[in-house]
């Protein structure tokens, strides 16, 4: 099949990917992590760096990618997530290539076409994070590698390096694939007269392009080993049941990712050296993960998903020896059975997709229904809802006054706002204000801490209330006389 074709055979997968992302690419509303991408993104080059010193500095090179990005392209929903499409469109290509260099061209099409159909390929396809990234530098990084170990030169090594520190730079966790990596260069064996010669030369070699990678990363992973624990100080200790639960979460549909383990497993046991090292490749950073896991706040399936591919070229080694007609209806299988999960994502990307939080719907209460003076307050604040980025998103101009607002996001160089401490005093002289609210409340100042929600009940009546899918909108109106 893939003499049919042609030569560019492993465009097709990623074509497929890039069609298959981009449809209803701006449907679902941005979520929480895309909101903080966006404030991150636009702020000036200087609040920029400073927001990096004090937190996220781990995401601050894709930070300054979409700096640049946004600054062309523009910031619609569209644009945000465009360039994660991209990725995984060459990701899927990469799958292919790779898996063509392993197991055959067969092998490396039906690879390429599973990738490019799983729901976590949209899913993060479909998101302004650097996940879609990170997974095409993971196969980028293992396909320089693999040209590096069959013909090594200084060139070929560089371009290793590069590619490893291009991907510590997108996601230091995700460098656990160079588990996988030192197994290869270690247990490699060219053939030649000059094998021994060259196998001997390889591990230095892999051992100084790491090197090389890894002082480039050191600062960044100093300071971002110091701001994890106010970065994932949500993140809990995961358990037996999230582990086994991984091939679910990270691609999203239990069945996709049942069916996509089961034929993975028989590639490893099957197929030789070749399918027990990309066999490692997936399960050594998974159970690397989940040890740290245990010790530092660090669990969060998603940050598995460079993995994904690694597995789908498994399954394919398994799917390769059947009849094309067979292996094809598999791969249709597995996107069919993802279909619900594909639809789903495309509503919402929160998690759990049983609890969306739509805030472009409450925005436009607000929007629609303000008028000049009034103002609003948000609740909470301090945490990771992200309800005045969203205002902010939404409604660009003209929108309510933050009345309790005292030093905002660039200012301090993070995501959160300072507010009044005073709030009695700040909201004395406001008589219409709007309460936006996580969480969908009869009473809509059940969500607002104390110190805020008395002067609200004592100062205020409401006069309207509206719940959308996870939020709560009122209007307040002031009872001074």
């Amino acid at each position: 099949m893939p003499d049919r074709l042609g030569r560019a055979y492993w465009l097709w997968p990623g074509l497929l990917t890039l069609v298959v992302t981009a449809v209803q690419l701006d449907r679902a509303p941005l979520w929480r992590d895309e909101l903080a991408t966006w404030s991150a993104a636009t702020r000036s080059l200087g609040d920029l760096f400073r927001l990096v010193g004090t937190i996220d500095a781990v995401n601050g090179p894709y930070y300054l990618l979409m700096w640049g990005w946004l600054a062309v392209a523009g910031d619609s929903v569209t644009a945000l997530r465009l360039p994660s499409a991209l990725a995984m469109a060459g990701a899927a290509a990469l799958t292919t290539l790779l898996g063509t260099r392993l197991f055959g061209p067969r092998a490396g099409l039906l690879a390429g076409l599973l990738f490019a159909v799983l729901p976590s390929t949209s899913r993060y396809g479909q998101e302004a994070r650097p996940y879609a990234l990170v997974t095409l530098l993971s196969l980028l990084a293992t396909l320089l590698l693999c040209r590096a170990l069959d013909r090594p030169s200084p060139a070929r090594w560089a371009g290793y390096a590069a590619a490893v520190a291009g991907l510590g730079l997108a996601n230091l966790v995700a460098l656990s694939v160079l588990l996988g990596h030192a197994l290869a260069a270690a247990t490699h064996r060219p053939a030649g007269s000059a094998a021994t010669h060259r196998s001997a030369g390889v591990r230095p070699r892999w051992a100084l392009s790491v090197l090389a990678a890894g002082l480039v990363l050191a600062p960044l992973a100093a300071l971002g080993r110091g701001q994890q624990g106010r970065q994932l100080d949500w993140v809990g200790r995961p358990g037996a049941a999230s582990l086994l639960g991984l091939p679910a979460t990270v691609v999203q549909a239990g069945v996709v990712g049942g069916l996509l383990v089961g034929l993975a497993a028989v590639a490893v046991a099957s197929r030789g050296r070749r399918g027990v090292l990309l066999g490692l490749a997936v399960a050594l950073p998974t159970l690397l993960l989940f040890v740290a896991g245990q010790v530092t706040p660090l669990f969060v399936p998603r940050y598995l998903l460079f993995v994904v591919p690694f597995a789908a070229l498994l399954a394919a080694a398994t799917l390769a020896p059947l009849r094309l007609g067979a292996a094809l209806a598999i791969v249709l299988a597995a996107g069919l059975l993802g279909a619900p999960e594909q639809a789903a994502l495309r509503r919402t990307h929160e998690s759990p997709r049983s609890a969306p939080v739509d805030y472009p719907a409450a925005i436009r209460i607000v929007g629609t229904g303000q008028q000049p003076g009034d103002a609003i307050v948000y609740a909470p604040r301090d945490g990771w809802a992200f309800l005045d980025l969203a205002t902010a998103y939404y409604l660009r101009s003209d929108r309510p006054r933050d009345v309790l607002l005292v030093r905002d996001q660039a200012r301090r160089g993070d995501f959160w706002a300072t507010e009044c401490p005073r709030p009695a005093e700040c909201l004395a002289t406001v008589d219409r204000l709007w309460l936006l609210t996580w969480g969908e409340h009869r009473d809509p100042l059940a969500g607002v801490p104390a110190d805020r929600a008395d002067p609200l009940r004592t100062g205020f009546r409401i006069d309207k209330r509206w719940t959308v899918r996870g939020l709560t909108v009122a209007l307040l109106v002031s009872t001074r006389p």
